[in-house]
């Protein structure tokens, strides 16, 4: 399926910004699953300097600075995204079982599990809690099958939280969305990945976004039309296999990936630091275009 996604981000400052430095996470990386065929990123004023390069998780960045005063701030960036059929998880993927993967990362220092060993520990956003590990405890029985464990997490976490953008703000604390069961794509990644990590787990923050227009007599998929992001736990043997915790499904060629990293705040897609400005106003849109008919329905997760 291939996609056109138009990313548009506008500051409109309170008094004339002299001067600003940005870094934007707005090209999707290419994956074994998508390939990035085009990319292009418009800014308003012109940036007196701009580069691109990697960043420490292997994700396109794009630094650049306005020099020059300014009222108002405007991002466009435009990506063409080829994204392949719908991703089924491995039938035979029954070994290891989730405690013996805890045990793999914690303890041996095999250099195939060095990348997945730095997303078990707790990051700016999501914290490693007993409370976290004791809410996840229920679908994490000693000896059963990782795979099994994940999807229930997923599906318990779909069923039992409530998508309500006017309750959270990206800086609420995991645990408050625990104790209180509403929020957002974003909280709901977090608090997966808190779970997962405070047993001992590896699990990354996906940033990306989600087809906006429904298949006929389908409802519309929560988080439409805005980024999105979804949860990558790590299976030994395997390697990574992702869960939208918010939807309750395995993200398949609906979701488009701009990169990955421990929580939103090393890749949140825009992010700045301003001289002045006073106050500001934000405002982003996002559109996700089909530009064929091949079938782009998600794999709904069922209990394994």
């Amino acid at each position: 399926m291939k996609y056109k996604v138009t990313h548009t981000t506008q500051y409109y400052y309170g008094e004339q910004v002299p001067l600003c430095h940005n870094v934007v996470h707005l090209k999707p990386r290419d994956t074994e699953r998508q390939t990035c065929l085009s990319h292009a990123i418009g800014i308003s004023p012109s940036p007196t300097t701009m580069r691109e390069r990697l960043d420490f998780f292997g994700n396109p960045v794009e630094w650049f600075s306005v020099q020059e005063p300014h009222e108002t701030l405007k991002i466009v960036a435009q990506s063409l995204v080829q994204v392949k059929g719908g991703f089924e998880p491995p039938t035979g993927l029954w070994w290891p079982a989730w405690d013996e993967v805890a045990r793999m990362l914690g303890g041996r220092r095999d250099a195939a599990l060095l990348d997945a060993r730095q997303f078990t520990f707790d990051s700016t956003f999501v914290p490693i809690d007993a409370e976290l590990a004791e809410y996840a405890r229920p679908s994490f029985a000693p000896g059963r099958p990782m795979l099994d464990c994940v999807v229930e997490l997923t599906n318990r976490i779909y069923s039992e939280f409530k998508f309500d953008s006017g309750v959270t703000t990206i800086g609420t604390p995991v645990l408050d969305v625990l104790h209180h069961r509403h929020g957002v794509c974003q909280d709901f990644a977090h608090l997966q990945i808190g779970c997962l990590r405070s047993l001992g787990l590896a699990a990354r923050y996906v940033s990306g976004y989600l087809v906006t227009r429904p298949p006929p007599g389908r409802a519309r998929l929560v988080g439409a039309d805005t980024s999105h992001a979804w949860v990558s736990a790590y299976f030994p043997d395997y390697g990574w296999i992702d869960f939208d915790p918010t939807n309750g499904l395995i993200p398949a060629v609906g979701h488009i990936t701009l990169g990955w990293a421990r929580d939103y705040d090393d890749i949140s897609p825009v992010r700045g630091v301003v001289v002045g400005g006073r106050h500001h106003r934000l405002g982003v849109s996002v559109d996700v275009e089909p530009l064929n008919t091949e079938d782009r329905r998600p794999s709904k997760i069922m209990p394994l």
